[in-house]
């Protein structure tokens, strides 16, 4: 839940208001509300779930709530340690210390506690326990703590005195363009008999409104600021047989040199839809990892996809943004592509994310960073190497996901995970009153585009499995040339 916050941390805002229709025409934001807005995309979706389901009117995003329940019911015997379990309940934020700078925060996460070993120099070898044997000398890991260097000079991600608009629907302006000009014309916000400026003081539970809402809502400036009702569902997005979703990375085909993965469906002939699926580990490695992906590296697979809400706008403002804005080229780079913090991912991943690359240095204590432009010049460095969370304790440190291996699950089409149970299958078609006439196995195989596809089904829809494997994508239509 928010908490309470002091005048002193509110952020003031003024707003264009349509009296008429009681609607927000948009805001002025400085550098501080930017900040805060932007940092929406480095959040991981099971950060976003957890603060989404405690909301006062929760909200439910796709498959994601049901996804993050199973976890936490699922038996802790699954994963292969308790840590991989909270790796997907409550992931780090591989931008937290920045965001730890905001003015106004939604979540206030504490840094990792990492460890290097004791002896002198530059070992390229960090921990996130203590005790651990360092791999270059053998020594104890647990003699010398590394922070994250914090310094911070003016905003956040975009530089002091930086000023824009945005919209109802999250688009990011700059002040007096022609764009905005069109756009105020089109909105009637140059009609000064019914327009309003209205200042509003906003604390972090307006922030965390703002965010629920640009998930169901293409107006949340108006639900947080004038009428905060936010719908509480966003996983109703109807999907029709020739409506496919698709993501808008381009991922490998599955015939080419790709590890992918096989899962048989079980499918209603009649009703054309999955009704559950029989797959291993790895399946359900892949599934369980969506909750650690930052919001803006999701938004990118999706933003030509059905959505309810706009929160795909403000992704699109980022990419769009003035360049001269960002305080530098690596913090573009933290909300354009956003990573996972080291440790998060895993072997054969086929989503394409990759990992934060972090430096350590010696400045008076030694420092641990992942952008190097803060490394003094007479200073050396060297990268480091994380060992895997998820492997610890074991000898093996390969990272193979967060379950052990080998393990066969039951997945339903909205993403409840179970251990493989006749009891719970004859469950899920006796609830969708699915005869056992009516079913046929089909075996399908999972690259990196099935990979993206099932990332974006489960944010907009309920029927994950169906709409990611069997609402197929039309032909391309070629045009002829006259």
């Amino acid at each position: 839940m928010a908490q309470e916050v002091s005048d002193a941390k509110n952020i003031s805002l003024k707003a264009l208001v349509d009296k008429g229709r009681n609607r927000v025409i948009f805001v002025e934001a400085d550098n501080d509300f930017i900040d805060v807005l932007f940092s929406f995309l480095t959040l991981p979706m099971g950060k976003i779930v957890r603060l989404a389901r405690d909301h006062s009117t929760p909200l439910e995003i796709g498959c994601m709530n049901k996804l993050y329940q199973t976890i936490e019911k699922l038996d802790v015997q699954v994963f292969r340690s308790n840590a991989c379990r909270d790796m997907l309940l409550l992931p780090h934020c591989a931008a937290n210390c920045h965001c730890k700078n905001l003015k106004l925060k939604i979540i206030d996460d504490a840094e990792p506690t990492r460890f290097k070993c004791g002896s002198y120099g530059f070992h390229s070898w960090v921990s996130y326990y203590a005790g651990v044997t360092c791999p270059s000398c053998s020594s104890s890991m647990n003699s010398v703590y590394l922070s994250e260097d914090d310094s911070q000079v003016g905003g956040v991600f975009v530089k002091e005195g930086a000023s824009v608009i945005i919209t109802d629907d999250l688009q990011v302006l700059p002040q007096l363009s022609a764009a905005s000009i069109s756009l105020f014309t089109k909105l009637g916000a140059t009609n000064s008999n019914t327009t309003e400026e209205l200042t509003f003081n906003i604390g972090v539970e307006q922030v965390l409104n703002l965010l629920v809402s640009s998930f169901v809502s293409k107006t949340p400036f108006t639900e947080t600021l004038l009428k905060p009702n936010p719908v509480p569902k966003l996983g109703c997005v109807n999907f029709s047989q020739e409506k496919c979703i698709e993501s808008q990375m381009s991922g490998a085909s599955i015939d080419e040199e790709e590890k992918n993965i096989s899962v048989k469906l079980i499918v209603s002939k009649s009703k054309n839809v999955v009704c559950y699926a029989e797959v291993g580990e790895d399946f359900v490695n892949l599934i369980f990892s969506f909750l650690t992906l930052p919001l803006g590296f999701i938004l990118q697979q999706m933003l030509d996809s059905p959505w309810k809400g706009c929160i795909d706008q403000l992704c699109k403002g980022v990419l769009d943004f003035y360049e001269k804005f960002f305080k530098s080229n690596y913090h573009k780079e933290l909300l354009c592509n956003p990573k996972l913090v080291p440790g998060f991912s895993y072997e054969n991943n086929l989503l394409g994310i990759k990992e934060a690359d972090y430096y350590m240095f010696y400045d008076n204590k030694y420092k641990l960073t992942s952008d190097r432009s803060i490394i003094p010049s007479n200073q050396s460095s060297v990268e480091v190497k994380f060992l895997d969370p998820k492997s610890h304790g074991e000898k093996d440190r390969n990272a193979r996901g967060f379950l052990k291996e080998p393990a066969i699950f039951t997945v339903t089409d909205n993403l409840d995970v179970r251990r493989a149970s006749p009891i719970f299958q004859l469950s899920v078609l006796n609830d969708l009153k699915v005869h056992f006439t009516d079913i046929e196995d089909r075996t399908v195989h999972v690259g990196k585009n099935e990979a993206l596809r099932l990332l974006v089904a489960s944010v907009v829809s309920d029927s994950t499995l169906t709409n990611a494997f069997l609402r197929k994508p039309k032909e391309p239509t070629i045009k002829q040339e006259q």
